[in-house]
């Protein structure tokens, strides 16, 4: 174990959760694994429903990179069974059922994504059909005598849902039962997962002690908001940031995050401590430094994390280039000039747009030239013909095209 205190360790430990249940319990743990050299069984898990995670995921997989940091183990448990129930978490209809294939394709690609944080010689990756799908019906019943409805029903989603009468199927109730029981298999002590899964994680404290097994620690971490600075980071929102994006795309959305989240970002984002944030808001709100030169900062260290400080200064460079000086990008696409856009005056705009995909359609494009979002070679445009120029440099919105075939 490295040579921290205890308390030490306490503290870098709950840098950044949201709650931890219970801070004494944890102590005492913690003291324990020093004296027998036995680390603490640290799970979180994680149900293949998406085939990318994206920086919301990682605020859990960063708090559990830090219990590895103390020599502890950490297992990252794939639900591919309770993947196919459906976690209810939030959910004011059921969730419709997943494949076998699609559940699988998924976890494969997130065994990948997660050693980009986590150290995979100090991660057990585990799946919980490995126990989950021996048990009989008699263990499931057995399983269920544990815990009673009327406790199911006090989780607000549920207790909305029976409230408004909105339908409750019987194995939407088997999810935090399973979950706890992953718990019970894994004979973990502390369990993780963001704050809105507090309810599972505390029905595996409960069904811990019902098997003879002493009470698992609870700790949860915030809900990381998206680009947005409202909604939970989410990809049915379209607020998230991949981590498999390119790094010139994860530059660009990073830096368009109010001033406000990005203190946020770098809380539970990064490893900087909550005073060293705290300093970084007092230099600003004196003058002492710009906000966007923090943003910089902010977006480099996550691009580096997921891809190299090379990278990140690339697409540094491509943002300050692009974003802030109106130059033309790198990796631009270039395109072949689409038939029935010329006529004898010329090229017509809207129809163009339409058809290389800087617009929905011609009406869209209208608006875009009416608005004076549309660029060609460095002009804005607003006439609906351009006659000039050999070869196009198109701009319209936050997109570019360069289109050829100009005769």
């Amino acid at each position: 174990m490295p040579s921290f205190s205890i308390n030490e360790q306490l503290a870098y430990l709950k840098k950044g959760l949201a709650e931890l249940i219970r801070e004494e319990e944890l102590k005492d743990r913690l003291i324990r694994s020093r004296q027998t050299g036995q680390p603490l069984r640290v799970k979180a898990g994680f149900d293949p429903t998406a085939p990318d995670l994206h920086l919301g995921h990682t605020v859990l997989l960063r708090k559990m990179k830090h219990f590895q940091d103390l020599g502890h183990t950490v297992i990252f448990l794939i639900g591919d069974i309770t993947g196919l129930i459906g976690d209810p978490t939030g959910r004011n209809v059921t969730r419709p059922p997943m494949t076998r294939a699609e559940i699988d394709a998924n976890a494969e690609t997130y065994k990948t994504q997660v050693f980009k944080i986590l150290d995979p010689d100090k991660t057990v990756v585990r799946f919980n059909s490995e126990w989950l799908a021996k048990l009989k019906f008699e263990d499931v019943a057995r399983l269920c005598g544990h815990y009673t409805v009327a406790r199911l029903l006090e989780r607000d989603d549920f207790a909305k849902r029976y409230r408004e009468q909105t339908p409750i199927s019987v194995h939407e109730f088997l999810y935090p039962l399973a979950q706890a029981y992953d718990s019970v298999a894994l004979q973990c002590d502390v369990e993780m997962g963001g704050s809105d899964q507090k309810f599972n994680l505390l029905v595996g404290r409960e069904l811990q002690r019902g098997y003879g097994q002493p009470p698992q620690i609870v700790a949860t971490t915030p809900l990381l908001e998206g680009l947005d600075g409202v909604e939970k980071m989410s990809k049915s929102k379209g607020n998230y940031v991949g981590i498999t994006e390119s790094p010139e795309d994860m530059f660009k959305k990073l830096m368009s995050i109010s001033d406000e989240l990005m203190y946020r970002y770098f809380e539970l984002l990064t490893d900087l401590s909550v005073a060293e944030v705290q300093q970084r808001k007092q230099r600003i709100a004196s003058g002492a430094r710009h906000p966007m030169e923090d943003k910089i900062e902010l977006a480099r260290r996550i691009v580096a994390d997921f891809h190299s400080q090379a990278d990140a200064a690339r697409a540094a460079e491509e943002f300050n280039r692009v974003v802030r000086r109106g130059e033309v990008p790198s990796d631009i696409q270039t395109v072949a000039l689409p038939e029935g856009v010329r006529s004898d005056g010329g090229i017509h705009v809207p129809k163009l747009l339409a058809k290389i995909g800087l617009a929905e359609s011609v009406s869209d494009a209208n608006r875009k030239l009416k608005a004076g979002a549309v660029e060609i070679n460095g002009e804005r445009v607003t006439d609906l013909v351009w006659s000039g120029g050999s070869e196009l440099i198109v701009h319209a919105g936050k997109k570019w095209m360069r289109v050829a075939g100009q005769k």
